[in-house]
Formats: C-alpha cells, sequence, structure tokens
C-alpha cells in the first residue's frame, strides 16, 4: 500500500486568496469569566458558491449546489458558537471540550491541531476531551453528515487566537515590552530583547474577570506549521496497547454486566416468561426483568448474563416485519416508484434505462451497541458513545419520568459508528434497565443482537432513465425508492427549525436530506432525482453516507453505458460532461497514477468513478479480477469471488487539516465501497435477517483488499475543509460496480453482486436468540 500526497506545502499552494473568508477580516469572540484565561468564538457561516455549468445542455443547480446537508448542519451550529472555547493551565497545557463524537474517524486530533497552530503550543500540550450533552448547545453537538470539522474549524480557530492575544497583553505587562514587540513559539512568549515567559506562567494573570467581548485576526495561511501537516492521531498510542477507554471500559461503581433476550423475529414483543425465577437463581444472577426490547438479564459478569439469555423460555408475538422475505420487501419497493417523467426514445434521441436493486445492509460497528447507565429516583446518569447527546438526554428523561436537568449523559469515545451512534438505543435501554432492576447496570449487546434486531441500511431499488443525441445527454432521471430511513435522532429537529431557508420547499425529513446530498457532477441536461419511501416497521439508520453509494452507483454505471452508446471512452466521456473543475482535476489524476487505459487480461477490468459531496470531491479508479481463478478462490468460512487488485483515490477536500488523517478515512471509504459492491449484505427470510456476526456478515477480508492502494491528497483548493468522513464511499462501490461490469461484459443490477447467490453460512439459530460463547477460537484462525 502506498500513500502521499499530491501536493506542496500548504503555504506554496495559492495561500489565502480570500476565497473562504475567514483570514482577510477580524472576527468577534469573547473572553470568559474564570480563574484561568478562557476564551470563546463567535462566528458565521460560509456562503456557497455553485459554478455555473457550461456544456451544451447544462443542467441547472441542484439543492446542493446551493445549501447542502453539511451547510444545513453549520447554519445549525452557529447561534451557539461562541459556546466552544479553549482554556489555558496553569501546567502550560490548553484543554478543549469538543462538542462532537470521537468514534475513530480522528477528529480529536485534528480539533488539537486547529488549536496548536492558532496558538503556537506543542499538540502534545494540547488535551481534547468529549463534552458531556449540554441542552444549551442546541443543535451543535450533532455528529454527522462529515460535518465536524467544518463547522468547528473557525469557531476553534477564534477561540484559540482570543487566548493567545490575551496571553500576549498579560506577557507586555509582565515584561515591560509592547505587544507589538513580541512573538510567540512552542507555548511560550518572546520579547525582541530575548526575554521570555510561558503560557502556564500567564494563565491566571490573562484570566478575565468578566466576560467581554473582544475582536481578533486569525493567522494567514501561508503561516500554517501544522494544520495541513500530516500528524499522527495523538491517541494511537493508547488504542493499540490498550488504554484508550470505552464505555465497557469504565469502573462506574456498582455497574455489573447485563445484556437482554431479544424476540427471534424483528421487534417482537414478550408475551410471557416461562421460567424467570429458575434464571434469577442461576450462578451470578442478580436480576431478570422485562423490558420494552426483551428480557433484561444481569449478573457478575458477561459470561454468566449469556448463560442465562440463552436459559429464558420466552413466548413472543410476530414484531413488525412477520412473515417478510426479501422478495416482499422488494414488490412493496417496486409499488411505490415514482413514474420517470420522460418517454422513452423517440426517432432521434436515444434512451438509456437501468433499474438496480440494493439489499439491506448491517449498520453495525466493531465495537458492540453498549453502555452504562447509574438511574435513581431522582436522578440519572448515562456513559455511551453518543453522537447526538442532547437528544439521547432528552428521550431518557422522558422515558424515565424525570426533568431533563436531572440527566448527565456523558459521551465516551467509540470503537466506529458509520452513522450507527447517531441512534442512543443502547443508552436508552440501559436506563430502562436499571430503573426496572434499580442497579446500575453495564449493558453491552451481543454481536447477533445488532446484526439481527439493530440498525440496517434501508433496502432500496433506483430506476434510471437517461436520453441522448449523438454527442450530448439531454435528460437524467433516477427514482430512488427505499424502505424508510429513520431520522429521529435530531437531524429531524434541524431540519424543522431551518425550514424556512431551505431550497427545497415543504419536503419530509427523508426527502429533505436526499435532496440536500444527492447531486449528480455531470451536465446531463434536466436532471431529476427524486426519494420515495416505504415504511415496512425496519430499524434503519443513516448509515454512512446515507443514500449516495446506491444512488452514486447506479448512475456512474448509466454513464458507462451512455460512453459505450456513443463509442467513448468512459473516462473521456466523465472528462466531457463534469461540471466542476476539482472533479475533473481528481479524475485526471486518478486516470494518471491508475494509468487508465492500459491492456488487462480478459475477465479482469479497470473502472473509474467522480463523487462530490459536502463541499469535497473524490475519484476512485479500481481494477477487479473476475477470472474463475479468482472468483472461485475458497476461504473456509468466507465469501470470496472477484477481488479489487488496485485502487487509487485522489481526494480534494478544500483544505485537509490532517492529510494524514483524510487518508485514512479514505482507505476505510473504499473498503466500505467494495464492501458495497460485492460482498456484504444481510438476507431478510420470515421476519428476520439470517447473519448473526461479522462471521457471516461479509465486509472487506484481508483476503479482498486490494494490493495495490493509493491515497493522493490533492493541493488545497479553498481555505477552509470539507466534509472527509463518508466521501470515498459512493465512489469506491461505483467504481468497482463499473470495473465489475467491464470485465463480465454486463451491467450489475443487484448489490452487493453476491447476494442472490449461495449464503456461505449456516444461519445461526434463533432461539435461544445468541449462540454459546466459543471455547474453539483457534480451530478457526487463519
Amino acid at each position: 500500500m502506498a500513500t502521499h500526497r499530491d501536493s506542496p506545502d500548504p503555504e506554496d499552494a495559492g495561500a489565502d486568496a480570500g476565497e473562504d473568508g475567514t483570514s482577510r477580516r477580524r472576527f468577534v469572540g469573547y473572553l470568559l469569566a474564570a480563574p484561568t484565561l478562557v476564551a470563546a468564538a463567535e462566528v458565521g457561516v460560509q456562503a456557497v458558491n455553485p459554478r455555473q455549468a457550461a456544456a451544451a445542455v447544462p443542467s441547472p443547480p441542484q439543492p446542493p449546489e446551493v445549501l447542502d446537508l453539511n451547510d444545513l448542519l453549520t447554519l445549525a451550529a452557529k447561534p451557539t458558537a461562541n459556546l466552544i472555547s479553549v482554556r489555558v493551565h496553569q501546567d502550560g497545557t490548553v484543554s478543549f471540550d469538543l462538542p462532537r463524537a470521537e468514534v475513530g474517524q480522528g477528529i480529536t486530533t485534528s480539533s488539537a491541531m486547529i488549536v496548536a497552530e492558532e496558538m503556537d503550543v506543542p499538540l502534545e500540550k494540547v488535551r481534547v476531551t468529549l463534552a458531556d450533552a449540554r441542552p444549551e448547545l442546541l443543535f451543535n453537538q450533532l455528529t454527522g453528515g462529515s460535518n465536524t470539522t467544518i463547522s468547528t474549524f473557525t469557531p476553534i480557530r477564534v477561540a484559540a487566537a482570543i487566548a493567545k492575544g490575551r496571553l500576549l497583553e498579560a506577557a507586555a505587562l509582565e515584561l515591560g515590552e509592547l505587544v507589538s514587540e513580541l512573538t510567540t513559539r512552542a507555548g511560550v512568549v518572546l520579547s525582541s530583547g530575548g526575554k521570555r515567559v510561558t503560557y502556564g506562567s500567564l494563565a491566571e494573570k490573562a484570566a478575565s474577570a468578566e466576560s467581554r467581548q473582544v475582536s481578533v485576526k486569525l493567522k494567514e495561511r501561508s503561516e500554517f506549521t501544522v494544520v495541513g501537516r500530516p500528524q499522527n492521531r495523538i491517541d494511537a498510542l493508547d488504542a493499540v496497547t490498550g488504554r484508550k477507554k470505552f464505555a465497557m471500559d469504565l469502573d462506574v461503581p456498582g455497574a455489573a454486566p447485563a445484556m437482554v433476550c431479544r424476540p427471534p423475529t424483528i421487534n417482537g414483543k414478550v408475551r410471557s416468561v416461562q421460567n424467570e425465577a429458575a434464571v434469577k437463581a442461576m450462578p451470578g444472577i442478580t436480576d431478570v426483568a422485562v423490558v420494552s426490547t426483551g428480557v433484561a438479564v444481569r449478573g457478575r459478569t458477561f459470561g454468566q448474563c449469556i448463560d442465562a439469555v440463552r436459559a429464558l423460555d420466552v413466548t413472543w408475538d410476530g414484531g413488525t416485519a412477520e412473515g417478510k422475505s426479501d422478495e416482499d420487501v422488494l414488490r412493496e419497493l417496486r409499488k411505490a416508484e415514482i413514474p420517470l417523467a420522460v418517454p422513452d426514445s423517440g426517432p432521434l434521441t436515444g434512451t438509456v434505462d437501468a433499474d438496480f436493486t440494493f439489499w439491506f445492509a448491517s449498520n453495525s460497528a466493531l465495537e458492540p451497541n453498549c453502555a452504562v447507565a447509574d438511574v435513581r429516583s431522582h436522578r440519572a446518569e448515562i456513559w455511551g458513545g453518543l453522537k447526538s447527546p442532547v437528544v439521547a438526554q432528552q428521550e431518557i428523561a422522558a422515558k424515565l419520568g424525570l426533568p431533563q436537568g436531572a440527566v448527565t449523559v456523558h459521551v465516551t469515545e467509540g470503537g466506529g459508528s458509520f452513522g450507527r451512534k447517531l441512534f442512543y438505543d443502547a443508552a436508552l435501554e440501559a436506563a430502562e434497565i436499571s430503573q426496572k432492576m434499580g442497579k446500575p447496570v453495564k449493558l453491552m449487546w451481543h454481536r447477533t443482537d445488532d446484526f439481527r434486531q439493530g440498525r440496517t441500511h434501508p433496502m432500496s431499488t433506483s430506476r434510471v432513465r437517461a436520453s441522448y443525441l449523438p454527442g450530448n445527454v439531454l435528460t437524467y432521471e433516477q427514482r430512488h425508492t427505499s424502505v424508510a430511513t429513520d431520522f429521529g435522532h435530531g437531524l429531524g429537529e434541524i431540519i424543522t427549525s431551518l425550514s424556512a431557508k431551505l431550497p427545497v420547499g415543504d419536503l419530509t425529513f427523508s426527502e429533505t436530506v436526499f435532496s440536500l446530498t444527492q447531486q449528480s457532477p455531470y451536465d446531463f441536461g434536466v436532471t431529476t432525482q427524486l426519494l420515495s419511501e416505504v415504511d415496512k416497521g425496519f430499524n434503519t439508520g443513516s448509515m454512512r453516507n446515507i443514500y449516495s453509494p446506491n444512488v452514486r452507483c447506479a448512475q456512474e454505471l448509466v454513464v458507462d453505458e451512455l460512453a459505450k452508446r456513443m463509442k467513448k471512452d468512459p473516462c473521456d466521456f466523465r472528462r466531457e460532461f463534469l461540471k466542476d473543475e476539482r472533479a475533473s482535476a481528481v479524475l485526471e489524476k486518478v486516470a494518471e497514477k491508475g494509468e487508465w487505459g492500459r491492456s488487462m487480461p480478459e475477465g479482469t477490468a479497470q473502472g473509474i468513478a467522480v463523487h462530490p459531496e459536502y463541499h469535497g470531491v473524490v475519484a476512485v479508479l479500481a481494477e477487479i479480477d473476475c477470472r474463475p481463478g479468482t472468483a472461485g478462490r475458497e476461504v473456509r468460512d468466507a465469501r470470496t469471488g472477484p477481488r479489487v487488485t488496485k485502487a487509487v483515490c485522489a481526494v480534494d477536500v478544500g483544505l485537509a487539516v490532517n492529510p494524514r488523517g483524510l487518508e485514512a478515512q479514505m482507505m476505510g471509504g473504499i473498503m466500505d465501497g467494495i464492501a458495497h459492491a460485492l460482498t456484504s449484505s444481510l438476507h431478510l427470510k420470515d421476519g428476520r435477517f439470517l447473519e448473526g456476526s461479522w462471521d457471516n456478515y461479509f465486509y472487506t477480508r484481508q483476503w479482498n483488499v486490494p494490493p495495490e492502494l493509493e491515497i493522493i491528497v490533492m493541493p488545497p483548493t479553498t481555505g477552509r475543509p470539507g466534509g472527509a468522513g463518508e466521501l470515498a464511499v459512493a465512489a469506491a462501490m461505483a467504481a468497482v460496480a463499473c470495473a465489475y461490469g467491464r470485465a463480465t461484459g454486463r451491467m450489475p443490477t443487484e448489490f452487493p453482486v453476491s447476494h442472490s447467490g449461495d449464503l456461505g453460512f449456516e444461519p445461526l439459530p434463533t432461539v435461544p436468540p445468541i449462540p454459546q460463547s466459543p471455547t474453539d477460537g483457534l480451530d478457526h484462525a487463519h
């Protein structure tokens, strides 16, 4: 594997041409009354400047080109941006309480880099922690939509710059010098005469006795020495040595392990428990209680809880998807499809029609769903990796019958999310169990729970029709139909609060999110992309990239078909129709680095795709081997199939705060895209999902990872960061699908392509609902 940055140093790359508006004007912020120096920010939101289409048949601007989901989240965060603050301590460290959730994406590192940059303090002296639920932040504490760095970049800078300015003022008094004669370096203030004083020694002297408004000028980008330079993660050593603390690592007094016996079908409910007393008498078990999601058990160890869950004899009702299987849901989706508006081809016009199916996918994270709860009669305290802690606090308080102020929600670092931790299912459930039992609990879902009763990426279809004349595309229509996506994690409230500012009219939550995220990067004349939903009682979520992987995959396959009909090279065709210079640049880069068009053996091929989103753009070139010798590989208890042998990714997010972190994000997104295209899906049968663990949910494994992987970070193109966390998934899925189509000679129309083949595993029983803990792990080592 190889990664690099295809750019000069940040100060050499068009340093601050004023595009972002952040370094040419002053910002207003606050000094807060405190014993040591505390500074906070007040900022506005950046304007969006869509480019004018310039093709022969230009497409009118789509909603995301005017205001996208990320802009919406940034607008929502704006009113409370002044509550983001940095604090200087007497030991010379600087602390920042990040109102977002770190779930492995590296935002604690990038946030620390921003503070270190603006304050001229060593990175190792910046301490970033995660803020508890703070209702006063309103919508400024939701982690999603690749929005963290975009929305916090300037507020953090402003707060840090105010703090540094105040330190300089205090140092001027201390040293008897003018502020203009002082400089800062590595947490020290230096005078022109050689005197020096540390930030730590100035922390109290620089403190403000009262809160007051101040103004500040931020660093020019040409002065950056930290932001834009590759950095290792500040938590990397703790992560690999096991010292990093997750929810299940916390030592909360009295909190004992707890698990839940769940129904055999989706959202089934308890009718009766036949052996509650016998289970409660089992070794180590302290409590058994019926809760809204099943039957909870509490014991001294998780192993004892597993034994108790397996021993429970429960009668269940059928649940919300009783009797449903994949084909039943597919028929419902077909009935709900919005008709295409443009008629089929006339005498002079060609038409490409395509119909795609995307099966359910698991939204499980590597860390099992978990939370700690200590609920008393008058208060509650919750710990968990929560990306929407304020909404979690509200819902938990309502569930417990307590005032919101009586519920404290601590945000812990999470071991993965992919959107899963936008929901607080485990925290809500843990609170209910603790209240029922009257004792603190440390709740952990079993892996099987997460795959069968957890959140899923909804099953969907996409119908596409494109009409064309030789050399031009006249219309592009896409009708995406999906099982409903649940936006009850706080995003719905944001949409409601800002509805007057949206360019999409009076749409439902899902339609609004779809309209603010889906855009075509091509000038294909009259372009319409519409969403329709059906709700079949499934637990769905805003899985990484929400709608984009499926929508973009369908479009890029149609783009390949259009190129074929017009007898053009797929890369040249995209080059001709792309709207945006940044998109063209990443396409050119992957074509160059990936040697697009090189001669390849029969049964292998290249695919290429472009995806714009959240003020960033990415292109991916993938090479695939579909030859029988590769697709027929045998790996025990696994699905192999075609292999992606090479992937090249070029990414432009404007200003990359930490290029090394960005590279890691792109790598993860490419693995997601490969999985979505080739191997990973859930199979619904008789109201339940057959998959019950990572063992039989075939995410991209080591034997399917491309041996050649190259990530190219493009030179900074704007003065502000764009979204990165979700960006690579859609382009990677589409590139792999296009490569598969060219290698096999037929356009793939269902994803993953392996879904309708052999399961490749023996489904676990549903009663008992979780398997026995294995004792033969070495027998399953590869």
